[in-house]
């Protein structure tokens, strides 16, 4: 029995492709911009290195649309380390000084992180009813 990968799933890889392409573009191309707006001082380097990340993330969640479960399973571990450590990081720069904004952030990545823990727990779960 082959397991397919629900609609809604690919639906939010689209959704997360477009957030990502729609703040990794800006991030690219006009640095010094969107790091003023958050309040954020690092070296354009950087933030043009973040941007890279997202076009990266958020591209493989585009082009993965018609992948198989594991594709997607793995994908949806990669964005759960990936939006935790970015938590981590913000919290850990705000308490360091960092601008009130980078909440924004937090907030965006936290609510990532929560959709794909979701469907992660909804593939295992799945996988796990398939074995029995």
């Amino acid at each position: 029995m082959e397991k397919k990968v629900t609609k809604g799933l690919r639906v939010w890889f689209i959704i997360h492709f477009v957030i990502d392409i729609a703040f990794a573009i800006p991030l690219f191309v006009a640095p010094s911009w969107v790091l003023g707006f958050f309040g954020i001082e690092v070296s354009v380097v950087l933030a043009r290195l973040v941007g890279a990340a997202l076009i990266g993330i958020g591209g493989v969640s585009f082009l993965s649309y018609k992948r198989s479960v594991e594709s997607y399973k793995t994908m949806l571990e990669l964005k759960l380390l990936w939006s935790a450590a970015a938590m981590i990081g913000f919290v850990w720069s705000f308490f360091e000084g960092a601008s009130e904004n980078v909440w924004i952030l937090f907030g965006l990545f936290l609510v990532f992180f929560l959709v794909w823990l979701y469907w992660y727990r909804k593939l295992t779960k799945k996988e796990l009813k398939n074995e029995i």
